[in-house]
């Protein structure tokens, strides 16, 4: 059986401007003509989000040496830091990862592709075999200096993961963003005052009441997501894939994420009324929309979006970001006073009583130094004596 016909592009025109002596059926693809001045043979690239134009050739040129003049330059692309990333992002390892993972790694490759180098070409057209570990530093230096170290460090990151992928497929041969070092990121281990929680709660149970499309309205059911994440010290993704099948007749069974332990948070009257309530609010989102109710409890999220489907992360980033906003344009917080939903887990673990054992087994980390970063409370003791 013979092989398909390859489909070949839309067939030149012919251009009354091109030198006589260039057959144009046998013109290589991409290359171009201008006639303009004296005459200059052209090809297009991609530069970001931008096409540009780079002049190849004379009008003097010859047909074969406009052929030999785009396998140089396939063959140099083929050495580029971003043929690398190219072959990186359409492989089974790319697509397996997480959807934040993926857009995170893009937006690196935007960066590598905005940043210049002093010789004009971008970072991402350097040839990869010739980038060494000063020049991956120099880069993340800078771009630590321009403000940003934590653009710094994900590009950093970046790197080492492409540089592995390719070792392990026989494009590369040494990693040179192994052993760079980080910038030095400005901490924010924010702990909202319990006053302000209180009050950002209350105002969330109020502005639930009415239409969610209201301005200034909050998702109605933000305010029991508040109160679970803080009193079972929960990180946001581990909120957002609670289901019936999380609650147990002695409490509330949390699926922690990042290593952490799972433990049963019991039962108290606080913590159920805010369970219950998120369910209510579920059960009568489905009923308006005539969604079936799943008979598995593992089937049942617990909080849902506006549409009936399990709530998504960016859709409770949006959420949050909309009820900070209208917290602080009705006054009941300050700007310097707003807090984002990890800050729930911080203070959810500093509240807690007992010893750092007791601390330790109620937030399910590890390792003390992994709860050193959560539990910011003062130890009290008693004075030194004799």
């Amino acid at each position: 059986m013979s092989p398909p016909p390859v489909k070949r592009g839309r067939r030149r025109g012919h251009n009354p401007h091109i030198p006589a002596h260039i057959d144009q059926a046998k013109l290589p693809d991409g290359v171009y003509y201008d006639h303009r001045g004296r005459g200059n043979w052209y090809t297009l690239y991609q530069d970001g989000d931008r096409r540009r134009r780079k002049n190849i050739a004379t009008a003097r040129a010859t047909l074969a040496e406009l052929h030999q003049i785009m396998q140089d330059r396939q063959r140099s692309d083929r050495h580029t830091l971003r043929w690398l990333a190219e072959q990186f992002h359409a492989s089974d390892q790319f697509t397996r990862l997480a959807k934040k993972t993926q857009d995170s790694y893009r937006y690196s490759c935007k960066v590598l592709e905005r940043t210049k180098t002093k010789a004009g070409p971008a970072f991402i057209d350097l040839d990869r075999h010739r980038i060494t570990p000063a020049i991956v530093q120099r880069l993340v230096d800078r771009l630590a200096r321009d403000g940003t170290p934590a653009k710094a460090n994900h590009v950093a990151a970046y790197l080492r993961r492409i540089y592995r992928w390719g070792i392990n497929r026989g494009h590369c041969s040494s990693n040179p963003a192994w052993t760079i070092e980080a910038a030095q990121e400005r901490q924010r281990r924010r702990l909202p005052e319990r006053h302000v929680l209180t009050r950002v709660t209350q105002f969330c149970h109020e502005r639930s009441q009415g239409t969610t499309t209201a301005k200034g309205a909050v998702a109605p059911y933000m305010w029991a997501l508040i109160e679970i994440a803080y009193l079972c010290r929960l990180r946001a993704i581990e909120v957002l894939t609670l289901t019936d099948a999380n609650a147990t007749p002695a409490g509330i069974r949390t699926n922690r994420r990042k290593g952490s332990r799972d433990n049963l948070v019991r039962w108290n009257e606080r913590l159920r009324h805010a369970w219950d309530a998120a369910i209510a609010t579920r059960n009568a989102r489905w009923a308006k929309k005539g969604r079936a109710v799943p008979l598995d409890p593992a089937r049942r999220p617990l909080f849902i979006g506006t549409g009936g489907d399990a709530l998504t992360r960016h859709g409770l980033d949006s959420a949050w970001f909309r009820m900070m906003a209208a917290a602080v344009d009705a006054g009941v917080i300050t700007q310097e006073e707003k807090f984002g939903l990890h800050d729930l887990k911080r203070r959810g673990i500093t509240d807690t009583h007992g010893t750092r054992h007791d601390k330790q087994e109620a937030s399910g980390h590890r390792s003390e130094r992994m709860l050193d970063v959560y539990d910011l409370s003062l130890p009290e003791v008693d004075p030194s004596s004799l």
